[in-house]
């Protein structure tokens, strides 16, 4: 069977700013394309975002059955079923709650991994993926702080041996990835800080990573990481408050953030991967009653 279509929503004017709320003539929000989607509804839709909500919205109205994944800012009612993290505290009897966010990632997606970057297999052991995003508002850290992060780990790489796979985001200011450059210059591993230092490594980084640091300021980011098979810690955990912070304490409820220490040193036991878009999938399949191959 094919794989399904996948649209990028763009609404037009003003609906861009009311999604998800309908109004006279919602339908044209996407341009013919969405519109000709109307006249033929698929028999399930699912949305990310609140601009895609709308959308959704509609396709239910023409008797698709529809799945929102992320908080629509609206009532749930409007859709058969919404998907959010737990963190996001939106509740419901047609709301479906998640550990963080969804992911490909699996034992499968990493094997593909490893088998796409070879040479980092050949760094010395342990190898830590170091995984840099960017301050945010829930979690406020600092280009300094981030430095003293680095330096330290740099430090005991120097002195203990192994290797760094590091790399930054599109949200990582140009000082931060400056700093890990400088602190992990002659530490064996691969420091990538954007297009110019080749293709973007992050799937092998995760494949080969023998241990894992995140900053404080990505759910998805977090979510990747503590779905692989090794310990995870998460740098600079004081600077996350609100949903960061809660999403960091529901993970260290269930086991799966070491402590700072713990992470420089081999697992002493087997650690279960986070792992929740199988479940959720499950879910939806059990809810809305659609067979296993749909």
């Amino acid at each position: 069977m094919p794989p399904p279509p996948a649209l990028v929503l763009q609404p037009h004017m003003p609906w861009r700013w009311l999604a998800p709320r309908r109004l006279p003539g919602a339908a044209q929000a996407y341009g013919a394309g969405f519109a000709e989607l109307l006249r033929r509804p698929p028999a399930l839709a699912i949305g990310c975002g609140r601009q895609a909500a709308l959308a959704t919205r509609l396709l239910r109205a023409r008797g698709s059955a529809v799945v929102q994944v992320l908080d629509p800012r609206l009532s749930p009612r409007h859709w058969d079923l919404v998907v959010v993290p737990e963190h996001d505290r939106l509740r419901g009897d047609n709301v479906l709650t998640l550990l963080g966010s969804l992911h490909p990632i699996d034992d499968a997606w990493l094997a593909a991994a490893r088998a796409a970057f070879p040479p980092f297999g050949a760094l010395p052991s342990p190898r830590t993926a170091l995984l840099v995003g960017g301050p945010a508002a829930l979690a406020p850290w600092t280009t300094e702080a981030a430095a003293s992060v680095f330096r330290h780990l740099a430090t005991q790489l120097r002195d203990t041996g192994g290797s760094v796979l590091a790399s930054t985001s599109r949200r990582t200011p140009p000082a931060v990835a400056a700093a890990l450059r400088d602190a992990f210059a002659g530490v064996p591993g691969v420091v990538w800080c954007g297009e110019r230092d080749g293709p973007n490594p992050y799937a092998g980084l995760l494949g080969w990573a023998e241990r894992i640091v995140c900053t404080p300021d990505s759910v998805n980011l977090l979510s990747e990481a503590c779905a692989t098979r090794v310990p995870v810690t998460v740098a600079m955990p004081l600077t996350a408050h609100g949903r960061a912070r809660d999403f960091r304490a529901a993970l260290h409820a269930r086991g799966r953030l070491a402590d700072a220490t713990d992470v420089h040193g081999a697992a002493t036991h087997t650690i279960a991967p986070l792992r929740e878009t199988a479940r959720i999938a499950t879910r939806i399949r059990e809810r809305l009653a659609l067979d296993a191959s749909d």
